[in-house]
């Protein structure tokens, strides 16, 4: 795991700790750097009046477009409920990853030993609608 990867994953790690699920109990971490090199972290928060709820991709998305960035090097996930296990980005996630996003954009996924999947965008999301 690369340098980058590790740190981010040790981000989502954290974050993933103050996620709120107490419906599902999937608690989910996001981590990512942006373009300018800045670490944006989130988490998943449920709410009771289903499906209103935001993930934890969204939420870290969210952070980076309000302190200005606009493109995702490397992003990291990890959820799970009691332990980690390999957590890919629901359907809208992979849309908002895809908005920020370009071709070298990695999306790290880690598991409760640590061993990494990673993916770009076009691997999670193939043939995807850009309104470009």
């Amino acid at each position: 795991m690369t340098t980058v990867a590790k740190q981010l994953v040790q981000a989502a790690k954290q974050v993933r700790t103050h996620a709120h699920a107490p419906y599902s109990g999937y608690r989910v971490g996001a981590a990512l750097i942006d373009d300018k090199g800045n670490l944006h972290t989130g988490c998943n928060v449920e709410n009771a009046a289903f499906p209103e709820g935001t993930c934890a991709e969204a939420n870290a998305i969210g952070a980076m477009v309000a302190a200005g960035g606009r493109v995702i090097r490397a992003i990291a996930a990890v959820g799970g409920r009691d332990s980690i296990d390999y957590c890919t980005p629901c359907g809208g996630c992979r849309q908002s990853i895809l908005e920020f996003s370009d071709s070298d954009t990695q999306i790290i996924l880690v598991d409760e030993k640590e061993s990494t999947q990673q993916f770009t965008i076009d691997e999670l999301l193939p043939a995807a609608f850009r309104f470009k």
